[in-house]
């Protein structure tokens, strides 16, 4: 008899944690940003807005830039449209605060991807894989005839706070045992208008911001970007490190991008690949990729079809990247490391299975 009764107490026992496991799972599933953003119907997408080539305020009120369609990218996967979107304008200092308080659903900003803000222990966020591979850089005028960093000793570098160029600017020069004084800033605006102004010797920022202020200036020749890379600098999208399902959605948006123009896929194309997939049984990949097979969308809290919405909203990223910063640009960086791995690049995407 006693055993009896502690078999069927055994038994509540496992059914109760099993049952409470469901709920939490389901409350999990619930109160992910993922779900809110559906029933929005609106993606809240945190971006610079002052950076040309990569997210810029336009005169008409729109924004553009590679981190912009990445914005539009996520927002085709979750919602359907790429223009249910608004956009949050943050500064460096503002952009962490602004995730953890649920102003912002996600952050595609020029933000490096580090251990300290990748950490629980630190900003507690979780970054999307890599968009720009980028390095820090020092712009100087071309009348200073400064030619390397041995050349700033002792003088003044116009830097932005609560940045990584900050610690980094820090780093090279005391590795190098020159001194200088940092003339700080609280966003790239008041960096460049420094420097502009004559307050500092340098200013310094990710080489590809340095481009884009550049190019904005009266006479951009009369300014050079020196040869130093004073550090590395994987720039990617972030969102709150305790939310898996729409840390997943972001990882594979991203990779959705890549491995289109691992596969030759183009906004162009997107609907013939789709017809020819769907015609050939054999294809079984390309069918997996587009949605028609495997269900991986559902995976990830996703359509199936996901990455044709992506694709036939933004182009895969190597539309995305000479759209805004390709050689007719208004910011032309050559791609150098931001190309596929396969024609000399470090972008690879997983397979989709």
């Amino acid at each position: 008899m006693i055993t009896k009764i502690m078999r069927r107490l055994v038994s509540g026992i496992v059914g109760l944690a099993a049952l409470l496991a469901g709920c939490a799972t389901t409350t999990q599933d619930n109160s992910s940003r993922l779900n809110l953003i559906k029933n929005r119907n609106e993606l809240i997408c945190g971006v610079s807005g002052k950076i040309p080539g990569f997210s810029f305020l336009k005169s008409d009120g729109s924004y553009q830039g590679l981190d912009v369609d990445i914005c539009k990218a996520f927002a085709a996967a979750i919602i359907g449209d790429s223009e249910k979107i608004q956009y949050r304008p943050l500064t460096a200092a503002e952009r962490f605060t602004a995730i953890k308080t649920g102003e912002i659903d996600l952050l595609s900003r020029n933000t490096t991807f580090t251990l300290s803000r990748d950490s629980s222990g630190g900003n507690g966020l979780t970054f999307a894989p890599v968009v720009f591979h980028d390095g820090q850089g020092l712009m100087v005028k071309k009348e200073s005839k400064i030619s390397s960093l041995k050349d700033l000793s002792n003088k003044s570098i116009c830097v932005g706070s609560g940045t990584t160029t900050e610690q980094n600017i820090n780093d090279a020069f005391e590795s190098a045992s020159l001194p200088y004084t940092p003339i700080k800033y609280q966003d790239l605006n008041q960096v460049v208008a420094g420097y502009l102004q004559g307050r500092c010797s340098a200013m310094t920022s990710d080489r590809s911001q340095l481009a884009a202020a550049r190019s904005g200036f009266k006479n951009p020749k009369g300014h050079i970007i020196l040869k130093d890379v004073l550090s590395k600098e994987p720039l990617a999208p972030a969102s709150d490190g305790q939310d898996q399902k729409l840390a997943d959605a972001m990882r594979w948006v991203v990779f959705s991008l890549i491995s289109a123009e691992e596969q030759g896929i183009t906004k162009s194309n997107i609907d013939e690949k789709v017809r020819i997939a769907k015609n050939n049984p054999q294809l079984k990949p390309l069918r997996r990729f587009l949605g028609i097979d495997g269900g991986l969308g559902e995976k990830i809290g996703l359509s199936n079809d996901f990455v044709v919405k992506v694709i036939s909203s933004t182009g895969n990223y190597g539309e995305i990247y000479e759209r805004h910063l390709g050689q007719n640009s208004e910011v032309p960086i050559p791609r150098g490391q931001n190309e596929l791995y396969n024609n000399g690049g470090v972008h690879i995407s997983p397979p989709f299975n």
